[in-house]
């Protein structure tokens, strides 16, 4: 179980990636008080957590909707974030991530774009519904499934925690860090989603082929 929560809490905290859309943060909230970017960054946050929840929950749900296979599902995923992590080891921001730049009114902000897609964008609820499912097969045991799931749940409010952390102290932190600096860490968080969205998409494909494997 802690194996596993790690290994999620790697792989959102890289599909993420807080210190990287910090510097969006900071662009679409320009112009507003230190008390308003913290309040705007608190309920950015809360909603991308019901969000996450919600997708956490039903997204088993979504998939036997569409009869689509987690396997399926995996292989997808891992091609959804090996190009998010693409863009993230050539240091930018991946349009999946975030598609707004300009400024917003103060009213929409929170949600749209800070919660959705910024934070709980596609890759993130991907990454979260892949992980949900665990590393065993679909025929997976129940008590598996639901271990998995409070794993995923466990990571992502860790996740969620840091980056309202992050949004809180943008400005200070912002002026302590270079951008070549915020370019390493980007592209270190690029090198360790690749990696995750291989074997994401390897254990999908095993599952779809299981020829390929031997199984």
């Amino acid at each position: 179980m802690i194996v596993y929560l790690i290994h999620a809490l790697v792989s959102i905290f890289a599909v993420l990636n807080p210190l990287g859309i910090m510097p969006s943060f900071l662009a679409m909230t320009a112009g507003h008080t230190h008390d308003e970017q913290r309040m705007i960054a608190r309920h950015a946050v809360i909603a991308s957590f019901f969000i996450l929840v919600t997708f956490l929950l039903i997204g088993n749900v979504i998939l036997n909707l569409f009869s689509i296979t987690i396997h399926a599902f995996r292989v997808a995923g891992g091609i959804l974030l090996f190009g998010i992590a693409y863009d993230l080891l050539h240091a930018k921001l991946s349009p999946i991530q975030s598609s707004v730049e300009d400024k917003v009114s103060n009213q929409d902000i929170a949600l749209t774009p800070l919660a959705m897609p910024i934070i709980a964008g596609p890759g993130t609820i991907t990454t979260v519904m892949a992980l949900s499912a665990g590393s065993g097969s679909a025929g997976a045991v129940l008590l598996d499934r639901w271990a998995a799931m409070l794993d995923v749940f466990v990571a992502f409010s860790i996740v969620l925690a840091v980056t309202y952390a992050i949004f809180y102290y943008a400005p200070q932190i912002n002026r302590r860090l270079s951008q070549t600096q915020l370019n390493v860490i980007t592209r270190l968080m690029g090198f360790l989603l690749s990696i995750i969205a291989i074997q994401m998409a390897a254990e999908g494909l095993a599952g779809l082929f299981p020829v390929l494997v031997g199984r």
